[in-house]
């Protein structure tokens, strides 16, 4: 099987020096490509800007707004699945300048465009995605799965303590298209990732 795992943040530049992000640090979408290719899957990961190695096995592909990692996806030939953790920026600036803006001549507000939907538009693989919420995280998750056509979707409350952006350790939820859930208790990244494949190859 061959995989591509999308992870880390994208930046979305308004100039050379500022930008919109999220603190995403990757370690999900590593654990992911790890556990993947440990399984002896071709495992292609597009991360953003992270700080973090490379699994070995992995064939790594950096950019870092979310178009170039919608482009970088869909350069992929033959792919089976899609297991996107990455946290994509919804919306990017209008423009960005190619200069450093001054601060006297800025406005207040900064005019958005949406950014592509990676999930939502890729179409002729698997899918599966992750909701990363504050709030309402199984019927918006549940919603996500239904509207981007996914496998299945796993749920976490990133405002938990010691389970949102940065941590070690996750406590998820899989939320399958025909509706069946299963509830993980809290558990390393790793564990997280390697119980993912294996729900993966069971749907094979």
């Amino acid at each position: 099987m061959k995989i591509i795992v999308t992870a880390g943040p994208t930046r979305e530049h308004l100039d050379p020096v500022r930008y919109l992000s999220n603190p995403s640090t990757g370690k999900m979408g590593f654990a992911i490509a790890k556990a993947s290719v440990e399984k002896g899957f071709d495992t292609i990961l597009v991360t953003g800007p992270v700080s973090l190695k490379t699994p070995k096995g992995v064939k790594r592909v950096d950019v870092v707004s979310a178009r170039e990692m919608y482009e970088a996806v869909k350069a992929v030939d033959g792919a089976d699945l899609l297991v996107a953790t990455a946290a994509v920026a919804d919306w990017r600036p209008a423009k960005c300048a190619k200069e450093k803006l001054k601060k006297n001549s800025m406005k207040g507000t900064i005019e958005l465009v949406r950014n592509p939907d990676i999930l939502k538009s890729l179409k002729g693989m698997r899918k599966i995605g992750f909701a990363a919420e504050t709030q309402n995280v199984l019927e918006e998750a549940t919603r996500k799965c239904r509207e981007k056509d996914l496998e299945f979707i796993v749920a976490n409350d990133v405002s938990e303590k010691g389970c949102g952006f940065g941590s070690n350790d996750n406590r998820v939820t899989i939320i399958r298209r025909d509706g069946t859930v299963l509830r993980l208790p809290k558990m390393s990244k790793l564990a997280v990732a390697r119980r993912i494949i294996k729900e993966v190859c069971r749907g094979a």
